[in-house]
């Protein structure tokens, strides 16, 4: 369910999930191989290719390839090489992009994460009802 406030729609059930769901204190950071798997997927995604495309011009299976971009295997630097080539990525990206990603979720973890306020209807404001 979505409230519209001042021109804005608010997802509700999203909102109560945040409320009632902890904030990791001392969650650890990601593993290097989850960063660099969802560079790859958002890589392979942007040139609008799909999983089999990527893993046949490489050489391997496609759900070898998904549990890499999944960040469930680490693969080899030759692997990753391998990966990169197919799409036209360079290395050096790939370790930019990743180390990027990390520092932003840093800098993330070390601001103080301020309490949600309610979202109190408006009256007279229209509930609009929205599929996921």
């Amino acid at each position: 369910m979505a409230a519209t406030e001042d021109g804005v729609v608010v997802d509700l059930a999203a909102h109560r999930r945040r409320e009632l769901r902890p904030e990791p204190v001392d969650a650890a950071p990601p593993l290097l191989r989850t960063v660099y798997g969802e560079v790859l997927r958002d890589e392979r995604r942007d040139q609008d290719r799909t999983l089999a495309d990527v893993a046949t011009q490489v050489g391997m299976s496609k759900q070898y390839l998904s549990e890499i971009e999944r960040g469930r295997k680490e693969p080899s630097s030759e692997m990753l090489h391998s990966i990169c080539g197919a799409l036209g990525l360079p290395v050096e990206s790939l370790l930019f992009r990743g180390a990027r990603r990390l520092g932003a979720l840093r800098q993330l973890r070390r601001r103080p994460v301020a309490p949600v306020a309610p979202v109190a209807p408006v009256s007279g404001s229209r509930v609009e009802l929205r599929a996921a």
